[in-house]
């Protein structure tokens, strides 16, 4: 089967190895004659970025790049980053990278043309209206990761360097007009992003599955992610170079940011405080974060579990899937504890009502208070 496509769901995606090349139609195709090549500070002097840079100077788009891009981006960097693209004349963002590198970039597109701070348009009813959706410039979105799915989706995560809260920017047009998914891009990447962005996904995908609200499309796509990331992640952590892995895992990290339309739950609302305040990888939190929830969920989801355990590969329903979890984060050295990651106990308090206060609480399907959030943080860290 040849794993290449062209796909309008839910944007323009142009997939399959060695596609990078189409670079230049893309910008064409988003209508950027002058783009600013946003990435994350890990790649900035990567082969991978010298490669995009060549393929855009050789034809004619410039060489301009900024990468000021922390793995937490922040405020502070956004500001750098609408201030390089006003400087240069650009008409457009390609956001080069992972989950950091691609949400800095999409803002960078977003807050250009705005008058208005980034925190006037968070997540929340209807704020998104008061952006001038004219003033968004077109985003070409190249991920090299496989795992938050970002290059798929209408918001970012920024910090605030200020109270260390994660917010979640949302609006319809933060959505790439085009999107370049080459899984060679992916191939360099080392074993334990591999795992941590894979998981990632993974997390994306279960807690999408587990989501009680409506949403039938995003309910089976959560379904095909999982079955993807139990399949594919093992062949891509133990053979990098492994192909056909490496572009199944970039359709499943796609796949688990078009799912969580439906909502994310616990394990993003644990992670984000802990993310934002210790700088942890947030694909990895996640995993650590996931056995500990499912438990709590147990009662709410254990039926749904039971009836898709069998087609993702795992023999004995719910109790079967929730012990493949922790057998799964076991194989890829993802530690037990928050703790051997730096995380203290000692400032549960501060991140509880963090946790309390992040949009992903809504999408849990046992009602999230302080009593159980701070229990699953004693268990976790």
């Amino acid at each position: 089967m040849s794993l290449t496509g062209n796909w309008s769901y839910p944007t323009a995606i142009k997939f399959g190895a060695g596609r990078i090349a189409e670079l230049p139609d893309a910008c064409a195709q988003a209508g950027i004659a002058r783009p600013l090549l946003v990435t994350d500070k890990g790649l900035a002097d990567l082969p991978i970025t010298a490669q995009v840079l060549d393929i855009l100077e050789t034809a004619g788009l410039g060489r301009a790049v900024f990468a000021q891009v922390d793995p937490n981006p922040n405020e502070t960097n956004l500001a750098a980053g609408v201030q390089a693209y006003r400087d240069g004349g650009h008409d457009g963002v390609i956001a080069l990278g992972g989950g950091s590198g691609l949400d800095l970039g999409k803002m960078v597109a977003f807050m250009a043309g705005q008058t208005r701070p980034v925190w006037d348009f968070e997540d929340v009813g209807d704020w998104w209206t008061r952006a001038d959706a004219d003033a968004i410039a077109p985003i070409v979105a190249v991920p090299t990761t496989a795992g938050t799915g970002s290059e798929v989706g209408r918001a970012s995560v920024i910090t605030n360097s200020e109270t260390h809260v994660k917010k979640i920017i949302f609006h319809p047009k933060v959505l790439p007009s085009v999107v370049i998914c080459d899984p060679e891009l992916t191939v360099g990447m080392p074993k334990f992003i591999t795992a941590g962005t894979g998981l990632d996904a993974f997390a994306h995908c279960v807690e999408a599955f587990s989501s009680p609200l409506y949403h039938p499309m995003s309910h089976g796509i959560a379904l095909e992610g999982m079955r993807l990331v139990v399949e594919y992640l093992p062949r891509a952590y133990a053979d990098g170079t492994d192909v056909e892995a490496r572009a199944q895992m970039m359709s499943a990290a796609a796949m688990g940011a078009t799912a969580f339309q439906k909502g994310l739950g616990a394990i993003h609302a644990l992670s984000h405080p802990i993310g934002a305040v210790f700088s942890t990888h947030h694909g990895t939190t996640n995993a650590v974060c996931m056995p500990a929830v499912l438990q709590m969920n147990a009662g709410k989801i254990a039926d749904r579990f039971d009836r898709a355990a069998g087609y993702i590969g795992i023999e004995g329903g719910f109790d079967g899937f929730c012990k493949f979890v922790q057998d799964f984060n076991d194989s890829f050295a993802i530690p037990r504890k928050l703790s051997e990651m730096g995380v203290r106990a000692d400032r549960i308090d501060e991140l509880v009502p963090m946790a309390l206060s992040d949009p992903s609480c809504g999408g849990n399907p046992v009602k999230l208070t302080e009593g159980n959030v701070r229990s699953l943080y004693e268990t976790v860290i």
